[in-house]
């Protein structure tokens, strides 16, 4: 049996494990595919369990060189040692080379997040179509709700509740938390479902369809976004986990309650909410100097 198609065989049960034992998506399980198969292509012909902690250390120095930053590497290396961790399990490999390696630090940067104005813009799209109606129900719902693109594209209409204005989202790991729903998204989405049948295959159980009638997938979810932000001229590289940070932002600016964004944002450590009060040094700049009652206020002048 060649090293490829070794690989192969092993990655389809790694896939399978993540999708059926840790109930991972279809997107998160393909994102960990991406990555193995980058894996594979530095291996070349060399066997993974004759890989060792010096083959994997140049593989991170090229991917580096390349441009990859450290983030990216991060990722990389814990999905590789993920793998070889099953591997070790159930294939019977000896050892882990990734163990003990670290990626590159690079400079941390900050999510990027629309500003109300044109949050509002991007949602306020002409529902003229029945795919437009579609659009500005699911944009409604990313900006309102703080949803990642895995958990809107997997909803169906019973996970909506109109009469307590709440979605029951499944996350990450199949966590299930309940997201409030604003009073634009009710609207959005009530119009939606008025015109679903349209699109919708009759057996469909997707809250939201493609072209075809089958569930939306990501990509597409994606493309008519980017699209629409083209269309209500954005500048900015318009995506749904934009939104998302756009939800996360706007909210903590308002509120200042940052354990009820981490628990509608479905993080599991607060840690990783708190970049979102980090965002905004102007805003924040703007509220001390108008509260604090020593805030850059000049001296006297001696008479």
């Amino acid at each position: 049996m060649t090293a490829a198609t070794s690989n192969q065989n092993y990655l389809n049960g790694y896939l399978a494990w993540l999708r059926n034992e840790k109930r991972y998506s279809e997107l998160t399980a393909e994102n960990y595919a991406r990555d193995l198969r980058r894996l594979f292509e530095l291996a070349a012909d060399t066997p993974l369990a004759n890989l060792k902690i010096h083959h994997i250390r140049r593989f991170i120095a090229q991917l580096h060189g390349k441009g990859l930053g450290g983030r990216t590497l991060a990722r990389m290396l814990s999905a590789w040692r993920g793998f070889y961790t099953y591997l070790m399990r159930d294939h019977g490999l000896a050892d882990n080379p990734c163990i003990g390696l670290r990626a590159p630090k690079s400079p941390k940067t900050l999510p990027q997040a629309l500003s109300p104005d044109e949050a509002a813009r991007l949602v306020d799209i002409p529902a003229d179509t029945t795919e437009a109606i579609r659009d500005k129900a699911m944009f409604e719902l990313f900006y309102s709700s703080g949803l990642r693109l895995a958990e809107l594209v997997n909803l169906d209409p019973t996970q909506v509740d109109f009469s307590d204005g709440e979605v029951r989202v499944t996350g990450k790991g199949s966590k299930t938390r309940i997201v409030p729903l604003g009073s634009h998204a009710i609207t959005a989405l009530q119009a939606w479902l008025a015109v679903r049948d349209r699109l919708a295959k009759p057996d469909e159980t997707a809250l939201f369809v493609g072209a075809r009638g089958s569930r939306i997938t990501p990509r597409v979810v994606q493309l008519r976004m980017k699209q629409w932000g083209i269309k209500q001229g954005l500048n900015s590289n318009v995506h749904p986990h934009l939104l998302r940070h756009s939800f996360a932002t706007h909210v903590l600016q308002s509120s200042g309650d940052l354990r009820a964004v981490q628990e509608m944002l479905g993080h599991a450590s607060i840690s990783t909410t708190q970049v979102y009060t980090h965002l905004d040094f102007q805003y924040l700049s703007k509220i001390y100097d108008a509260a604090h009652p020593r805030a850059k206020k000049k001296p006297q002048e001696k008479t």
